[in-house]
């Protein structure tokens, strides 16, 4: 069943850190990845498959597609390693449990992002006792799908932000903090004792700021320079 990308989504069971609607999400053309990302797609609809795999369309990603459920537990023995399997919570013919089976035995390593258009919370308790990255149900949008692919690779290190992408979000995020603060551009200099035009090119993105620059920073807005990296993670 393909759905409506303009409905919107049930809320999923990841945790997202807090971030100011000024600092945007990035997307796939902000990051980069380590390597070839191996993921499969397991859905009866073929329709959906490929709606997914347009979306997650990059040249990074190897994807994969059985609408078949008689296939599926073939598809998932002849391939050495899949990184991310989206499946499919009922699939006809097969039995929640026994794909999970498959999965655990076949691809151990791979994360799973389950989806389904008939919730429950026995299903729920299904995915939460294999271990499931995620759990959506359908319809849901297509950006959420996206984000939630995007942060579950970046949390086991597969994909990372450009150093451009990066500069941008990390001065996105001190301009916040600053103005959260009602400071000027002016009080910051004075409080960091940085060049004002030095400290207009962070916050624009345009120059890397040192360890020591970014350390008064931090001091000067009060917060730890971890939690600046923090508003620009995605969980």
């Amino acid at each position: 069943m393909a759905w409506n990308t303009d409905q919107i989504t049930t809320p999923h069971a990841g945790t997202k850190i807090a971030r100011s609607g000024s600092v945007p999400a990035v997307g796939l053309s902000e990051l980069q990845s380590s390597g070839e990302i191996n993921i499969l797609i397991l859905d009866d609809d073929a329709a959906t498959c490929s709606l997914i795999q347009a979306t997650l369309a990059t040249k990074d990603f190897i994807i994969e597609m059985v609408s078949d459920p008689t296939q599926v537990e073939e598809s998932l023995k002849r391939k050495n390693h899949y990184h991310l399997i989206l499946l499919d919570y009922v699939l006809p013919g097969l039995e929640a449990d026994q794909v999970f089976g498959w999965i655990r035995d076949n691809q151990p390593e791979a994360s799973i992002i389950v989806v389904t258009g008939y919730p429950s919370v026995d299903s729920a308790l299904s995915c939460l006792r294999n271990r499931t990255y995620d759990y959506l149900t359908k319809p849901f949008q297509i950006d959420q799908l996206r984000e939630i692919v995007l942060r579950c690779l970046e949390n086991k290190g597969l994909l990372r932000m450009t150093e451009d992408a990066l500069r941008e979000a990390l001065g996105a995020a001190i301009r916040e903090r600053r103005k959260g603060l009602n400071f000027t551009l002016q009080d910051l200099s004075r409080k960091t004792a940085v060049s004002l035009g030095y400290l207009s090119q962070i916050e624009l993105g345009k120059n890397s700021a040192s360890i020591e620059t970014l350390y008064r920073i931090s001091l000067a807005l009060g917060v730890k320079m971890a939690d600046l990296f923090a508003t620009i993670q995605r969980s």
